[in-house]
């Protein structure tokens, strides 16, 4: 390990060690990070959201029930609730966000399949369903019912039997026959100079109008400008949020960044509107927006400013009555025991429904493209820093050949003795052995005082880009002991060559040499 005669092949030595040290902490200290990442976010996403959920390939999915019923019947599933979810504009005040998803939630279920009330730092979740609740009844279609109107019982009422004409039409059709007559018309008058050019007066064509055509004035007497009242007038709701009956109005959970977005404090009402104007082809009719008034009675923070500022909460009844679509939900959601095996769960909840119409899925295909990218980031980044201990394996290769040549007489004299080639390279074996523990050892001490100190005092992120507050970082075993091996084995393989150069060197020749 270290020379009498060169001072450099100790200080050689301390190198190799230093670089294995150095290499090794960094390698513990970027797999502990980024599998803090992908626990991070996997917690977060479990948060608000379950491990498997049921989907159904169409519009409306109203058995829902039959099937939650089904898949309790699977040993592994132990929470099952259903949902709806949905685009939503919410208002407050001046403040307005928009791209907000709206989560109707069964309350009583909810609590087995999501972590949300370990998330709630205001408020609670005690009052969600309004008492007396039931699920919204289904709108009618356009053209599944039909019922005459009715004529007010006057004068009237005798046009019911008459079509109606138009004026305009009445008046075309005069001009049309006068410029039928024979006879000198109005513009060959002028022509000739006979006439001067006149306007027809539209009153007289009027004249000729067909008895019992409907006629009547376009504009208003009042004219189209008008005062509004002083006082609303009767029936209008008045603001909830001023005359004190927020009591009354459905209770909602925002999210910790939302709140400061539209600036609510607890007990404060929120507008939810739904965004979507246009043809429904499931129900065959125009749809227009809905908007809705809610108490905020709760606040959470999942720690995800995805969730935080994009997530609400309901009752699943209040969520229904948007789309009048009736008793329908989004889906299913369930909590599993393990989540590690929410893959095989999956396979087999789908062969109990064993219907092409649902559509089940795990929480890792849910998020497939986050968690995709962050196990290739780990990969990739643990493999360009394995590049430290690969470079150090070079500082142990230029340590042990210095010391093969510094030591020449003294391996010819142990050979002269009768030393075999093997005890001599089990020597410089024990050597890089000896400097790779070392290393490695030192590094992963370094690496787990860094993580400590990580997780005790925190490295401050920005939650706009990372999604996340601070730092994450997740001590494993299995990273420590994978990245000390790795260590090891690269120094043992490193000094092999220097060991067989040594062992198979001739006693005669380094006698010679000297």
């Amino acid at each position: 390990m270290g020379s009498r005669k060169r001072a450099s092949i100790s200080v050689g030595t301390l190198l190799a060690i230093a670089g294995v040290a150095l290499g090794t902490m960094a390698l513990v200290t970027v797999l502990s990070v980024t599998g803090g990442f992908r626990a991070q976010f996997r917690e977060k996403v479990l948060g608000v959201n379950a491990h498997v959920l049921v989907l159904k390939y169409a519009s409306e999915f109203r058995e829902y029930r039959d099937v939650m019923e089904k898949v309790e019947k699977d040993p592994d599933v132990i929470g099952v609730s259903p949902f709806v979810i949905n685009p939503m504009m919410v208002t407050h005040a001046d403040r307005t966000a928009t791209g907000v998803l709206l989560k109707g939630v069964d309350p009583e279920r909810m609590q087995q399949v999501l972590d949300l009330p370990r998330h709630i730092v205001e408020g609670g979740l005690d009052g969600l369903r309004r008492s007396g609740a039931s699920p919204p009844e289904r709108k009618p279609t356009k053209g599944s019912t039909y019922t005459e109107p009715t004529l007010p019982d006057n004068d009237f009422a005798e046009q019911k039997s008459k079509p109606p004409i138009d004026v305009l039409d009445a008046i075309e059709a005069a001009v049309a026959e006068a410029e039928a007559k024979p006879g000198v018309t109005d513009d060959e008058a002028v022509e000739r100079g006979e006439a001067k050019p006149t306007k027809r007066d539209k009153s007289d064509l009027a004249a000729e109008i067909p008895e019992g055509a409907l006629v009547g004035a376009i504009e208003p007497e009042e004219g189209f400008a008008g005062d509004l009242p002083e006082e609303d007038p009767v029936g209008v709701v008045p603001d909830p949020c001023k005359d004190g009956t927020t009591g009354e109005l459905p209770g909602i959970v925002i999210g910790s960044t939302l709140k400061t977005t539209l600036d609510v404090e607890l007990g404060d009402c929120v507008q939810v509107t739904s965004p979507t104007i246009g043809y429904s082809f499931s129900r065959g009719e125009l749809r227009p927006p809905v908007a809705k008034q809610f108490r905020v009675q709760g606040i959470f923070q999942a720690g995800f400013d995805q969730y935080d500022s994009k997530l609400m909460y309901t009752d699943l009844y209040e969520a229904q009555a948007f789309y009048g679509a009736g008793d329908t939900v989004t889906g299913v959601e369930m909590r599993i025991r393990d989540i590690d095996d929410s893959a095989a769960v999956t396979e087999r909840i789908a062969g109990l429904l064993d219907n092409g119409i649902y559509h089940t899925m795990d929480w890792e295909e849910l998020n497939h493209g986050l968690f995709t990218a962050l196990r290739i980031q780990q990969i990739m980044m643990s493999l360009v820093l394995a590049l430290i201990i690969l470079v150090a394996a070079f500082t142990v290769i230029a340590t042990l050949i210095m010391v093969v040549f510094d030591k020449k007489k003294e391996i010819a004299v142990l050979k002269a003795m009768g030393a075999t080639d093997g005890s001599l390279l089990r020597s410089f074996l024990y050597q890089g052995l000896i400097i790779g523990v070392l290393g490695t050892g030192t590094g992963l001490g370094a690496g787990y005082g860094l993580c400590r100190w990580i997780v005790e005092y925190g490295f401050p992120l920005d939650p706009k880009v990372y999604f996340i507050s601070k730092l994450p970082v997740i001590l494993r075993p299995w990273d420590f002991a994978l990245t000390g091996v790795f260590a090891v084995l690269v120094c043992l393989v490193a000094c092999l060559w220097p060991a067989l150069h040594a062992a198979r060197m001739r006693p005669a020749e380094a006698f010679r040499e000297q």
